[in-house]
């Protein structure tokens, strides 16, 4: 095919997989699109960015500028949820392209009578798309450029700034290239900062031994409203399979009284659109969504599409359940891990359409109650394509719901399942212990394609994950591993109280918890206040009020020479708050070091004075050298310093 265009536009940033996948904002979050363009010859070309919102009709458009090496780049700001279009266009603009030479010839004494006559043509489109005086002024010039009399001051006008100005503004685009038209989703800002807090109903009850319900729950939203949390996520809330009840401690066999794993979904009182007849009625949620509401907390429900063997989907619908030979149900497995109180939907059913619409419609149900986001379960054990779109549904009239991938899986599975729409992301923070594993992780997340699409979420324990470097550890240890996923992540989220009681209790050579609240109620002294809950809440206070604190990806690590010690300065995106964050690793032992300020990040030289304030114990200093020294102990193992340049 036979193309005019005289400008090639390559290597189109930022874009995943040619554009077969969207990248991800927030509400007024940048855009910054860059590319390699490419004229033939030497040339005046323009570029620019030409973007839209689903909602408007026309794009809005903002010209590029070169960065060097033919790189050109410009930068858009997104204002509401939603999908927006941008993409490039280039030409060869003319007109400057005139000017340039018209520059040129007269630095070298040349006569430009001629090329004054040829300037009329731009000067004759200007007349077209100009009104006014401006219109009249660039008739008059046109006038002049074919006077011989006016000859100088045809020349002034030639080479003049405000002509310039004129032709850049009003560019005639002549024989323009674009390139692919790309998406970028924009979330609330809540899909960037949040603070979540998991525990189970359940287990909420002021009375030892008896079933908690929303009431409890309830009673509890200023605690949590307290300690800064602003995400209540709650395990499935749903009736619990009667057949095949797992008991204590994963035991095979319930005995009498044992309340089951909330994720064996379904019984004789209802499925995934039904509530734990113990926690309360559908009112009762209602309320405590509200309520919740009221002190700035949302609730997130858990999303487990799967099923008890007693759920009333596996009599109702008996094709959405895979048979073996022997005509019984398969239970769901992990070898050599077994689920008997669990039977997974089988995607591959025929009636695939009529499952994946069932499942629609549950979603649909809680969002009407007024949830706005799911934690998924597992959501790597099911098709890429259903997650896909179940999320664009219902994003296409609830806009403001976002889903939590729980895939503690292979890498490039939790990337697909973060481009298939999913707003954030478990981590392999959980696992990331020293210094070099956890600059290398950030590096990952912030630093590559990863950083357009994928946003962390950092936990440092769940109930299904009790790390080994938890296990048995000491107040500090709990410390520095709250103090890393808060100041290292917009995203953070702890299961409690077992994180802030330090209840660490092992199954020997596991990482899981003895006694866990997955397969019983467990008591807990919900008024009970140590050093842990005092220091999260300051912790989370210094979260909501500094900006560069509340995202992932402007971070940028320090040099210490003790690896005990690692330092990382952040920024908010309009530089306007920076925060430096000193954490020791060692749970037992003071730990001292010279850290080296990033200057090139900070933005100043050495022995540029900096005020530094410990936001924690409001201790201030000052440095005006490039490296300086500190020391931290178990009894308070971590700075984090604002920053007054």
């Amino acid at each position: 095919m036979f193309k005019q265009q005289r400008v090639v536009i390559e290597d189109v940033k930022p874009q995943l997989q040619c554009g077969a996948f969207f990248i991800k904002r927030v509400v007024g979050e940048t855009v910054t699109v860059s590319a390699d363009i490419l004229p033939d010859g030497h040339d005046v070309m323009q570029a620019e960015v030409l973007f839209r919102h689903e909602g408007e009709k026309s794009p809005r458009e903002v010209r590029m500028e070169k960065e060097g090496n033919d790189r050109y780049s410009a930068s858009f700001k997104v204002d509401k949820q939603g999908f927006y279009e941008y993409h490039i266009r280039a030409w060869v603009d003319y007109a400057l392209n005139w000017q340039h030479g018209i520059e040129a010839k007269l630095k070298d004494s040349q006569h430009v009578k001629s090329e004054l006559l040829d300037g009329v043509q731009y000067l004759e489109y200007l007349q077209t798309v100009l009104k006014g005086k401006a219109k009249q002024a660039v008739a008059d010039w046109a006038v002049k450029f074919q006077d011989d009399s006016a000859y100088e001051q045809a020349v002034e006008i030639a080479v003049s700034e405000d002509l310039h100005q004129l032709f850049h503004d009003n560019p005639q685009r002549l024989l323009a290239n674009e390139s692919k038209v790309l998406k970028v989703y924009v979330d609330r800002e809540k899909a960037n900062f949040s603070t979540w807090y998991e525990f189970f109903p359940r287990s909420a009850s002021r009375e030892k031994g008896k079933h908690g319900n929303f009431k409890d729950c309830e009673r509890l939203l200023p605690r949590v409203a307290n300690m800064g949390f602003d995400v209540i996520y709650f395990p499935p809330i749903h009736p619990i399979g009667e057949v095949n009840r797992k008991g204590k401690n994963n035991a095979t066999k319930a005995q009498e009284g044992d309340s089951g794993v909330p994720w064996g979904i379904g019984s004789r009182h209802g499925g995934h659109k039904s509530i734990h007849p113990e926690l309360g009625t559908e009112e009762d949620f209602k309320q405590l969504i509200r309520a919740a509401g009221d002190y700035g907390i949302e609730i997130a429900m858990d999303l487990a599409f799967q099923a008890a063997p007693d759920h009333p989907y596996v009599s109702e619908h008996p094709e959405w359940f895979r048979k073996r030979p022997d005509g019984t149900i398969q239970y769901a497995e992990n070898p050599p891990k077994k689920y008997q109180d669990i039977v997974n939907f089988y995607f591959e059913t025929p009636a695939y359409k009529e499952l994946w619409q069932e499942l629609l419609s549950v979603t649909l149900k809680w969002v009407n109650f007024g949830i706005r986001i799911f934690r998924v379960d597992n959501p790597h054990t099911k098709p890429y394509f259903f997650w896909h779109w179940l999320i664009a549904e219902v994003k296409k009239d609830h806009p403001d719901v976002l889903f939590l991938a729980e895939a503690f899986s292979r890498p490039r599975v939790m990337q697909q399942l973060a481009k298939q729409g999913f707003s954030q992301s478990y981590t392999y923070f959980t696992w990331r212990v020293n210094k070099h594993e956890i600059t290398e992780y950030m590096t990952e997340l912030t630093q590559s394609e990863m950083r357009e699409y994928y946003r962390p979420n950092f936990w440092p324990n769940t109930p299904d994950i009790n790390p080994y470097h938890l296990q048995g550890a000491n107040e500090a240890m709990h410390l520095i591993r709250y103090a890393l996923a808060a100041t290292l992540c917009g995203n953070l989220g702890i299961y409690g109280p077992v994180f802030e009681f330090m209840e660490t209790e092992a199954i020997p050579g596991k990482e899981e918890y003895l006694n866990c609240e997955k397969y019983e109620i467990r008591h807990w002294d919900w008024e009970h206040e140590n050093k842990l809950t005092y220091l999260i809440t300051r912790i989370n206070e210094a979260r909501k009020q500094y900006r560069s604190l509340q995202q992932t990806n402007n971070i940028r690590f320090c040099f210490v020479e003790n690896d005990q010690l690692m330092a990382f300065h952040k920024w908010s995106d309009d530089g306007k708050d920076e925060t430096l964050v000193v954490i020791s690793l060692d749970p037992h032992h003071e730990q001292q070091g010279i850290i080296q300020l990033p200057l090139d990040s900070l933005g100043i030289h050495a022995g540029h004075r900096v005020e530094v304030r410990d936001v924690i114990t409001e201790n201030t200093y000052t440095w005006n050298q490039e490296w300086n020294f500190v020391a931290l102990n178990p009894n308070l193992p971590f700075h984090i310093f604002h920053l007054n340049k």
